[in-house]
């Protein structure tokens, strides 16, 4: 199928743009599973529950749902950190199916919770920029992409150097590497899962509110396909690789969107499955994972 370049801009473009979302979800999955060694299934729904939230917080106040981020996101860091608290500490340690299982159970727990108390029905929030695109010649870009783009830059810088040039950053990747070695070297080990949880929930959150602003609908139950797509990247990229999840996600997103164009519709959400096929048969450990002995 022969297509011209404005057309392979624009698959682009918005590939880059989808990605961002997924990109703050799965590097979520991987900063909880980089320090817990646990794998979160209901992180989905945290994703859900930051576009309900950001909804919320739209309809009280009627602020710019982009500057509603810094609202959102330190409310489902308490919402992390409450989950971690409750529920994954006790079992922490424990045989990995009851990690599973209660995850698996905190997915009905949000969802229904959600629907008690916002409703079943699709809700959607509009950006104020829905209408403004920006001429680049060849073709327009919808200046939200370029806003949610820049959002997704910025929150990943400041998760850099929040991981790189802070104490906490340190004790972080020291817990990470050696739970043991940090515990001995005076590092809270409990506490850092807690922070870890914390802000793997609040980048969930903020993917949840770019969703929402994007214009996509959503409903209590939407946290289960973002969740696949999520985990899927992060096994393209290496389970427990933040850099792995960004690479990821770009390439995920721009893999969704030629598809769309290319076989219709139809294989948006399917191509997740295609890739993680394809790169558990290739290369299992993902691109930036540890090849086995």
């Amino acid at each position: 199928m022969a297509t011209d370049p404005a057309t392979l801009l624009q698959i682009l473009f918005w590939g880059l743009y989808a990605g961002c979302i997924y990109i703050l979800l799965a590097t979520g999955v991987n900063l909880i599973f980089g320090v817990m060694k646990t794998v979160n299934f209901a992180h989905g729904t945290l994703l859900m529950l930051g576009a309900y939230v950001t909804l919320s917080f739209f309809l009280a106040t009627g602020v710019n749902p982009y500057l509603l981020l810094a609202l959102t996101i330190p409310v489902l860091l308490l919402v992390g950190v409450a989950v971690e608290r409750l529920a994954f500490r006790p079992v922490l340690g424990s045989h990995k199916l009851n990690e599973i299982f209660l995850s698996i159970g905190l997915i009905y727990v949000f969802e229904n919770g959600v629907a008690i108390i916002w409703g079943s029905d699709y809700q959607s929030l509009r950006s104020p920029f829905e209408s403004v695109v920006i001429d680049l010649g060849v073709f327009s870009l919808p200046l939200d992409y370029l806003i949610i783009i820049g959002a997704t830059a910025v929150i990943l810088v400041g998760l850099f150097v929040l991981l790189r040039r802070t104490r906490l950053g340190l004790a972080l990747r020291a817990t990470s590497q050696n739970r043991k070695a940090a515990m001995l070297s005076g590092i809270n080990v409990e506490r850092m899962d807690m922070i870890a949880f914390g802000l793997g929930a609040a980048l969930a959150g903020a993917a949840g509110t770019l969703w929402a602003v994007s214009g996509q609908v959503f409903d209590p139950y939407m946290g289960s396909v973002p969740a696949v797509k999520a985990f899927a990247i992060v096994i393209l990229g290496g389970l427990g690789s933040i850099p792995g999840a960004i690479l990821g996600g770009l390439f995920y997103g721009v893999a969704e969107s030629a598809a769309t164009y290319t076989l219709g519709g139809a294989w948006k959400d399917a191509i997740s499955f295609v890739v993680l096929i394809a790169v558990l048969v290739l290369r299992p450990t993902g691109l930036f994972g540890e090849r086995g002995e």
